[in-house]
């Protein structure tokens, strides 16, 4: 599996760690909000919307902070940027463990937010550029994978921390660890080089504004992009949010909030990732976005319309975190190979973070139209909406294995 990790060059390495890793800690960070919420509902009486506005509310914060951070990426540089998404999104995590109440905390996780969609924007962009074209799928999923990661060190250390702690004192403690990924600066900013193609981008004649993704030339481009994405995260928000509510409430299942479970899910995520990665290269990303489009959809209408006993269930959960994790590992290769150097950072930025925007409401969308069909369909329908997205524009987008990256 790391065949490709022996192929790159000594600042090709030092950029996968980094990007690696800060994609991971990323996930160390969002994730921990999850674990504190009960915690939160607990200690502060708060409501069930009301914790689901706070997690809304960064998702939507973080769509906005994606495309500002894609901008500033073409001026100011991916490693610099990187760093600075970063220390960013850690110091708002660690801030949010001294807040006292819920609009503290929806202020606070909002900043946060900013930074969670800024650090995807800045790594994808500069891994993207620094891996040879032949690699490029399957690098860059392979850095998507971080993700799990992350979510499993989450995992342990909120079942630690809540272990030893009292949960009046442990959510603050979780936070405060969400302190550790501004480490990962010192590293960069001594270890990690700018791109060689962006450095000859910037030297260029031909300079293109942030805006050119909205003109003539490269709008199509940036509307089946963002479709893409939309597609994407709508789908794996749909499914994720209110699978856990409907298998509970409505299958009444109990081996849902067994840590084994969790466990089940988190390892089909990774194997998803880089099963992706592998496949963006040896097939393609059309065909790739494809079948994990297909395979997320069917594993929904699996688990919402068929009679499900607990065994099963948490088998279902490999292929529930296979599908709806592994399609992203596509989304960097590709985003990256349809906009110019010169705007690279503003295209992926805005496609990827238009979709987490979008997706952020599909939740609310499923809840609302549950109040007038049982929850399993209602998930079922945006599922589908979604992966039906996501196979039109990875019909409509032209194939960019292998493509390479030009100064402009």
């Amino acid at each position: 599996m790391l065949d490709f990790y022996r192929n790159l060059g000594a600042a090709e390495r030092r950029t996968f760690v980094a990007c690696f890793g800060g994609w991971a800690l990323d996930a160390l960070d969002i994730q921990i909000y999850t674990f504190a919420v009960p915690a939160l509902i607990a200690v502060w009486h708060i409501t069930n919307a009301q914790a689901g506005l706070l997690a809304t509310s960064a998702l939507v914060i973080s769509a906005f902070g994606g495309w500002i951070a894609g901008m500033l990426a073409d001026i100011i540089g991916r490693a610099r940027l990187l760093m600075i998404m970063i220390a960013w999104f850690a110091f708002f995590t660690f801030l949010s463990g001294f807040t006292n109440n819920f609009e503290q905390l929806l202020v606070v996780r909002g900043l946060q937010g900013f930074g969670f969609g800024g650090e995807w924007a800045a790594g994808s962009v500069l891994i993207g550029e620094v891996v040879r074209a032949g690699d490029r799928g399957k690098v860059v999923g392979i850095v998507q994978s971080a993700w799990a990661w992350g979510w499993g060190a989450a995992a342990i250390i909120a079942t630690i921390i809540f272990q030893v702690f009292d949960q009046h004192i442990a959510w603050r403690l979780l936070f405060f660890v969400g302190i550790l990924p501004a480490l990962l600066v010192f590293y960069i900013r001594t270890k990690v080089p700018e791109p060689p193609v962006f450095k000859e981008a910037k030297q260029s004649a031909e300079r293109r504004g942030a805006l050119q993704i909205f003109g003539r030339q490269l709008l199509p481009t940036t509307i089946l992009g963002a479709a893409l994405a939309t597609g994407a995260q709508g789908g794996y928000y749909a499914i994720t949010t209110f699978l856990p509510t409907f298998l509970r409430t409505q299958r009444h299942l109990s081996v849902l909030g067994t840590g084994g479970y969790l466990a089940v899910i988190i390892i089909g995520s990774w194997c998803g990732y880089i099963v992706s990665a592998y496949l963006n290269d040896a097939i393609g990303r059309r065909k790739n976005f494809f079948i994990f489009a297909v395979g997320s959809l069917l594993i929904a209408i699996a688990y919402t319309q068929a009679q499900i006993s607990d065994s099963m269930m948490l088998g279902l959960g490999f292929p529930l975190g296979f599908f709806a994790s592994g399609i992203f590992s596509g989304m960097g290769p590709v985003l990256t190979e349809l906009f110019p150097t010169s705007v690279r950072g503003a295209g992926q930025g805005f496609c990827y973070n238009f979709g987490r925007g979008i997706g952020a409401f599909f939740p609310t969308l499923v809840g609302l139209l549950s109040a007038s069909v049982m929850l399993g369909t209602a998930i079922g329908i945006f599922a589908a909406m979604s992966y039906a997205i996501v196979i039109a524009a990875a019909l409509a987008l032209p194939e960019t294995r292998g493509r390479e990256l030009l100064a402009n």
